[in-house]
């Protein structure tokens, strides 16, 4: 048994320890503290004048739980408590959106009648405030609705549990709207392997590839967040058509498995597809910080922006955009805490040295040109199709 003295030289060098360790988790965070970005009236005006098309926006899940869908019991052209409502959107200068239509990654049926209630949903949005939201199904709807000085509104899926393993689902989810499916969310589907669970397919099951097909034949973004290394690389492999991830970051600064390997990272350069940037600190602050400060640093607008340097180095200024995540995380960089809030991210692009045009590709021109593609794929595979018949 120590003694008294013992003890006390126990707990003293314990302390000494602890305090030794704090001081490591505080110098290894401050490396990433920087001071508080300031709006210029130049990066405003840049801003303002670009489209910024946003990847990804959990709005409609949150008015579910939230709300039970209901604008009465919130109505989201005031300020709420949410990250998103319309007051922000336009402070932020959001001019197109993909809305993401999420529903819990079961593979029951129940999971399509829940994707059909959030499709409907953005539909309601659009009715309830039509001076502010137009549903979008092209790129030229998309110019035409911002334009007229309205939030051009596009439907996303997350995740293929949404479709049942059915082409007829899918076929059904695209005439409602739907312009992108996330192949997977959280769980490893039947015909596609997630990033966060065990694989089954080894990437795409025969059937996966025939999904992958049928996307491309109607013009439905296939989104790469959430899958697997693997899953990804069969994609590229089979796809005619650009990719997108919706909303993933770079996994060389975060090594999360949500994020984007340098290899993808190259494959979406040769694919001609787009990575939209996620703002969730966990998938923004270094995987080491997280650990050392026990996940309580949300990083800031600065480290986003060391995740689009990435891209761009990886894979060029045409390959990177931006997919926020609002209303689906829980942890926000400072200085991009809601939709109020991207200005200070167009500043700090300028503030490095991003020119005028690049900074508008980032905020919204690639996705626009990933989309355009998408769309000539979907009519040269339909005219192909027509002229075999015939």
């Amino acid at each position: 048994m120590l003694s008294k003295t013992g003890r006390t030289l126990g707990i003293s060098c314990g302390l000494y320890l602890t305090g030794l360790a704090s001081v490591f988790c505080q110098n290894e965070a401050a490396k990433y503290h920087r001071p508080e970005v300031v709006l210029t009236d130049e990066a405003i005006e840049i801003h303002e004048s670009g489209m910024l098309f946003d990847g990804h926006n959990d709005l409609p899940w949150m008015m579910r739980t939230k709300a039970n869908y209901s604008f009465e019991k919130v109505d989201i052209s005031e300020a709420t408590s949410f990250h998103t409502d319309i007051p922000r959107l336009k402070q932020g200068s959001v001019k197109a959106q993909f809305w993401s239509v999420y529903v819990p990654a079961t593979d029951d049926a129940i999971a399509v009648v829940q994707t059909v209630q959030q499709i409907d949903f953005v539909h309601k949005m659009c009715q309830t405030y039509p001076d502010v939201f137009e549903l979008a199904l092209t790129a030229d709807d998309v110019e035409r609705i911002v334009a007229d000085g309205k939030i051009a509104s596009l439907i996303g899926i997350e995740g293929g549990h949404s479709i049942h393993d059915s082409l007829r689902v899918l076929r059904e989810m695209y005439d409602r709207g739907a312009r992108y499916m996330t192949l997977t969310h959280s769980k490893t589907l039947a015909w596609a392997d997630s990033a966060t669970d065990e694989p089954k397919n080894n990437g795409l099951s025969p059937f996966g590839k025939i999904v992958i097909e049928e996307m491309n034949r109607l013009g439905m973004l296939v989104d790469l967040s959430h899958v697997s290394p693997k899953t990804m690389q069969d994609v590229f492999e089979n796809t005619k058509a650009p990719v997108i991830f919706s909303h993933s970051s770079a996994k060389a600064i975060c090594d999360h498995p949500r994020n984007v390997p340098d290899d993808m990272l190259k494959a979406t350069a040769e694919n001609g597809g787009v990575v939209m940037v996620n703002f969730y600190s966990g998938f923004v602050v270094p995987m080491e910080v997280q650990k050392e400060t026990n996940r309580q640093f949300p990083g800031n607008v600065q480290l986003v922006a060391d995740h689009i340097d990435h891209i761009v180095e990886v894979a060029g200024i045409d390959h990177v955009g931006i997919g926020a995540d609002f209303d689906g995380v829980g942890l926000l960089p400072k200085q991009l805490e809601d939709v109020s809030m991207y200005p200070y991210l167009t500043q700090e692009l300028l503030n490095r040295g991003y020119r005028r045009e690049h900074i508008h590709q980032i905020l919204g021109g690639n996705v626009m040109r990933v989309l355009r593609e998408c769309e000539r794929v979907a009519q040269q595979m339909q005219t192909e199709a027509d002229e075999t018949k015939n």
